[in-house]
């Protein structure tokens, strides 16, 4: 029987340069298909191939749902992490052991629809991220996820959506943000065309940030921002790409911010 690996210190881990040189165990928390953690999935494989890097910067060990049928959990046993059913959300003991169990040091939200419970997100300063497919702090909240938030922005007669990666705290969508990547709302668009553009932009964006906080390269700065405004980090949060430029050089772009 394989032994047990012991969990780390995460009191120590909530400042810059955690994990230099070291790969962080990752768990992912999703609520249906998973699109987002398979795009994690493949940026850190493909990183790992190209660096020769067995180990980089991040591994997801641990893949766990609310949901017994979510695609997120086939995902995972493809690419060999553990997955686990959460049978009961609100219970932050036995999602404080799960983890705990898999030794990880930093949790991922990727379409996760429910409240991490607030002793976890204790547990995890400065180590728990999440993504949203709008600019925050507008069109975030409770009951504000996936088509219901792009119906909003078209609602709103706003001209640009975007993504949000931010720190997660013990309120929905308010915690500090990383960055954010404007995406267009062109003419002619419903909820569903807005949604797929704005998706493509968190496939680029958001494993490149969880791998630049799985490597110390960014971290939380301060305490949570009141609601009409976030504090930022540098050097990725106040940088913005120009949509006209093609996706891979996008990407390219985002790697070598993330590097400095």
């Amino acid at each position: 029987m394989r032994a047990r690996p012991s969990r780390r210190d995460l009191s120590q881990v909530a400042g810059a340069g955690y994990n230099a040189g070291m790969t962080s165990r990752v768990a992912v928390l999703a609520s249906g298909s998973g699109s987002n953690l398979q795009s994690l999935l493949d940026h850190l494989h493909g990183n790992r191939q190209n660096t020769g890097d067995r180990a980089g910067a991040a591994e997801v060990v641990l893949v766990a749902s609310n949901r017994a049928d979510a695609r997120a959990l086939d995902r995972g046993r493809a690419a060999g992490a553990a997955t686990a059913v959460l049978n009961d959300v609100d219970d932050g003991d036995a999602l404080a052991a799960l983890l705990d169990d898999h030794a990880v040091d930093l949790v991922v939200l990727a379409g996760y629809l429910k409240l991490v419970p607030a002793s976890v997100v204790r547990r995890y300063p400065g180590r728990m991220l999440n993504v949203h497919p709008a600019l925050l702090p507008s069109f975030g909240g409770p009951g504000m996820y996936g088509r219901r938030v792009h119906e909003a922005v078209l609602h709103s007669g706003a001209r640009v959506s975007g993504v949000t990666v931010h720190f997660v705290d013990e309120e929905y969508d308010r915690g500090t943000i990383i960055a954010q990547w404007p995406v267009p709302v062109l003419p002619g668009d419903d909820a569903v065309t807005l949604a797929a553009r704005v998706l493509s932009a968190e496939h680029i964006l958001y494993p490149r940030v969880v791998e630049a906080v799985a490597a110390g390269r960014l971290s939380e700065r301060g305490q949570r921002p009141p609601a009409s405004s976030h504090s930022h980090l540098q050097p990725a949060s106040s940088v913005h790409f120009s949509l006209t430029v093609e996706p891979a050089a996008l990407a390219a772009g985002m790697d070598q911010l993330l590097s400095l």
